[in-house]
């Protein structure tokens, strides 16, 4: 189960969040309506830390990804608009970050709008369905995970906090593409400031969880 921590910005709690937590990837979000928007001036910053990046984007222009990536050497492409599937058919083509595509989750999800993307992306990423694109801290339902039909990996989000982890590791049986999680709000002390003990209290219990299960197995 790898694990994304998303909304980082501040470079003390970053190198806090690689020495103690080790997450597989670190979330960046370059939307401006966002209170953890991460601006050029941080590039020199960020840039060299030694994570995986994940750059966060709505609805962005082709030229102003292609430059996050060289500016902050982001290493995934997280999509959380209305992007076409001909638009991330060309970041193929001008990329060769992976393409995560979310999927924002309502009451129900009408799989068919999706099935252009598979060819293209890497995963897909549910995330409860907000205006503010991500970061409300509140879960949808799970059960309607039941009915994915496709053979892509994909990561969950949407107000997980430290009493999750026995709850994903629970729907981590009956979900073989669930390949990981992306912890955001309920982690944090401000907008953008992560509590590193809450987060590495999170990770432990799903190393230490997760063992165990396979042990019993």
């Amino acid at each position: 189960m790898e694990v994304k921590v998303c909304g980082m910005r501040e470079p003390e709690n970053v190198q806090g969040l690689i020495q103690e937590v080790k997450p597989d990837w670190m979330g960046l979000i370059f939307y401006e309506k966002s209170p953890r928007f991460v601006p050029n001036s941080s590039a020199e910053k960020l840039k060299g830390v030694p994570v995986k990046k994940v750059g966060v984007f709505v609805n962005e222009e082709m030229d102003q990804i292609l430059e996050k990536i060289e500016k902050f050497d982001l290493k995934a492409i997280q999509l959380h608009g209305k992007e076409s599937p001909e638009m991330v058919r060309e970041l193929v083509n001008q990329t060769d970050c992976e393409l995560w595509k979310v999927i924002s989750v309502k009451e129900d999800v009408d799989w068919a709008l999706y099935k252009e993307y598979l060819p293209h992306i890497d995963l897909f990423l549910f995330d409860t369905a907000t205006n503010a694109h991500g970061g409300s801290g509140q879960k949808f339902d799970w059960g309607i995970l039941k009915s994915y039909p496709f053979e892509k990996d994909y990561f969950l989000s949407g107000g997980l906090d430290e009493e999750s982890v026995d709850e994903i590791l629970e729907f981590a049986t009956h979900s073989p593409h669930l390949k990981g999680v992306d912890l955001n709000s309920k982690f944090e002390l401000s907008p953008g400031l992560k509590d590193i003990q809450k987060l590495r209290n999170f990770k432990n219990h799903l190393i230490n969880s997760d063992g165990n299960n396979h042990k019993q197995n």
